[in-house]
């Protein structure tokens, strides 16, 4: 078995791990800084918003030697607005113009044509609205309100509010972070962005899915027993699925690595970046979110309950008790006199969601001779 494979199951038994819960408020403050920084960048600099959001015209040259660069320069000084220009094959220039008329996009394709020394009748000129793009908008964000709202009411039904709330947070967290990477970077913004935003959703909410799964199988009946707290159940719950996390993020995160940083940064590719850049960050943010905010999210508000706190005073004084008896944490698995531990909620059937170092089961006699 490779090492990461021994990780992953010595992860999976709780035999190590990493208090993600108990260093919620790290968590917390990097989250709440990098969230600012977004918004900070999206008040300051906004999006850089397509043709299809703001109407324009596209101008399509025949195979022609003037560089990008060049062509670039034309379309600047033809139309005093800002101009893309992406090189297509066979040598073909793809030329973007934001805000013209049909007037003024007439204008511009004699003039391009003149300083591209191409025929005029050659550039094919293609006039965009900006009702199109705002139809794509309005129902982006109509499926996104649809869509959050479905999610809240089956993890509601599935699991319970807390992690309805949790989920939801999490939902908003990844997708202020993308619109305030791409306000920050200065992507163009087009319809392809807006599906690729819509797409890390499920990502995301796949993976903190995995852990609340866990969480609700590992704290059945946690009343019942005083070996754990509901943040340590929490925290054993991202440590048995975080190396699956990480895996189906790296294996996600790949071939969308590859288009955009090699398609459309080594290749040229530009039109690639629109949905790269969303669905990158948009993954990244969702495997951090479902880590270190989902489920320590969950674990504040569930501790909030009389219930919980009072099995957290019941576990503490336990161990306050077994610390002033002298017992090793090998021996803090039975209890005093020599009964048996309670076993951990939901470790009869759910052995991956709550482990602990194997300890001697329920009714098993103690190693002590008996007197």
């Amino acid at each position: 078995m490779s090492r990461l494979g021994n990780l992953g199951a010595r992860l999976y038994r709780g035999e190590v791990g990493y208090d993600f819960v108990g260093k919620r408020k790290l968590w917390y403050g990097i989250s709440i800084l990098i969230t600012i920084t977004a918004i900070v960048g999206l008040a300051v600099r906004g999006l850089n918003m397509g043709i299809e959001f703001k109407g324009g015209a596209v101008f399509t040259t025949p195979k022609t030697s003037v560089s990008v660069s060049q062509a670039q320069e034309y379309a600047q000084e033809a139309t005093g607005h800002p101009a893309i220009v992406q090189k297509l094959g066979n040598d073909t220039l793809r030329i973007q113009v934001s805000e013209l008329d049909t007037a003024e996009a007439n204008q511009v394709g004699r003039q391009l044509a003149e300083d591209m020394d191409i025929p005029a009748g050659k550039i094919n000129a293609e006039l965009v609205g900006p009702s199109w793009g705002a139809q794509i908008a309005n129902k982006a964000w109509t499926g996104l309100g649809v869509f959050m709202i479905l999610v809240v009411i089956y993890l509601a039904i599935a699991f319970e509010w807390r992690m309805a709330v949790a989920a939801l947070v999490a939902l908003i967290h990844d997708i202020t972070i993308t619109v305030g990477v791409y306000a920050l970077v200065g992507f163009e913004v087009t319809p392809g962005t807006v599906i690729g935003l819509l797409t890390i959703l499920g990502y995301s909410l796949y993976d903190t899915v995995v852990v609340f799964d866990s969480l609700k199988e590992g704290t059945k009946d946690i009343t019942k027993q005083t070996r754990w707290t509901y943040g340590e159940i929490a925290n054993r719950s991202i440590n048995s699925t975080l190396v699956r996390s990480i895996n189906t993020t790296v294996v996600a995160l790949l071939p969308v690595a590859g288009l955009l940083f090699i398609g459309g940064g080594f290749l040229g590719a530009g039109m690639l970046n629109d949905i790269s850049l969303s669905l990158f960050v948009g993954l990244a943010a969702g495997a951090y979110s479902s880590i270190f905010i989902a489920t320590p999210l969950v674990a504040d508000l569930k501790e909030r309950e009389p219930a919980i706190r009072a099995l957290k005073k019941r576990v503490l004084a336990k161990r306050e008790a077994a610390a002033a008896r002298g017992d090793s944490a090998e021996d803090g698995d039975l209890e005093h006199h020599g009964e048996p531990r309670d076993a951990a909620p939901g470790e009869a059937t759910a052995a991956g969601a709550v482990v602990g170092q194997r300890g001697r089961g329920r009714g098993r006699p103690s190693s002590g001779r008996r007197r």
